[in-house]
């Protein structure tokens, strides 16, 4: 009975994921970063779980990659699609279209990238043996939640200035390219998985979480993106510094 419960927990995030992908469609982009988050949540605890119960199996792989597919691959991509259709002017944030608009704007599918290059690299995850203890290249749950900030800080931080920036064309089109180039690249980047508690052995992860969780009490939502970069940064350096 055991083995089912990693698969029931992956199984919980691909419900999640599949409950945020009708969010987005439906163009409510705060709702879907909830349920992504608590997909992700899930996609957490289902290795945890295998290796605490020793359960661990090429079923439970697969079928990790098949939810992360939707709750970090197709999600993303339809929530950037979103946000490049509020950049353009087809619609605004509350889902009311502009009179005048005509439909066809390919613009938007621009951020669909970001699905294809979430479904390469899952599949190339799948594959690769040098990816087990570290990542090579951004991982998905990393790329969605910064994909996912930026509706959360159009919702909830003030500032005109802080919401035309984040809904300009070109940023968007942009961080697709990005993101989707970040996915991929030959970045080798730590994991936050603890074989031992030391603080030598585990130095990059203990600075990362302690000036994460710093970030996230005083920046709130706008922390999100800031703490993507500081993951990728403190990876570069501790390969560089061998730490």
């Amino acid at each position: 009975m055991k083995k089912h419960i990693p698969n029931l927990i992956t199984l919980l995030n691909l419900l999640s994921g599949c409950i945020a992908v009708i969010f987005a469609v439906n163009d409510n982009l705060e709702y879907a970063a909830y349920f992504v988050f608590l997909g992700i949540f899930f996609d957490f605890f289902d290795g945890f779980a295998a290796r605490a119960l020793k359960v661990q199996s090429e079923l439970g792989l697969q079928l990790d990659s098949l939810a992360d597919m939707v709750t970090s691959g197709v999600v993303p991509g339809i929530a950037m699609y979103q946000m490049l259709q509020w950049s353009t002017g087809d619609v605004v944030p509350d889902g009311n279209a502009y009179e005048g608009i005509s439909d066809l704007n390919l613009v938007p599918v621009i951020g669909l990238l970001i699905t294809l290059a979430s479904a390469y690299r899952l599949a190339n995850f799948n594959i690769d043996t040098n990816q087990t203890s570290s990542f090579i290249g951004l991982p998905t749950p990393a790329n969605t939640l910064l994909i996912l900030s930026f509706p959360l800080i159009l919702q909830f931080e003030n500032g005109d200035g802080l919401h035309a920036f984040i809904l300009n064309k070109w940023f968007l089109i942009g961080l697709t390219l990005v993101s989707s180039y970040l996915l991929n690249a030959k970045i080798p980047l730590f994991a936050l998985k603890f074989k031992t508690y030391g603080f030598r052995t585990n130095a990059v992860r203990y600075i990362f979480l302690i000036l994460a969780v710093c970030m996230a009490v005083t920046m709130q939502f706008i922390a999100i993106p800031f703490i993507i970069v500081l993951y990728v940064v403190l990876s570069v350096l501790a390969n560089r510094l061998k730490w």
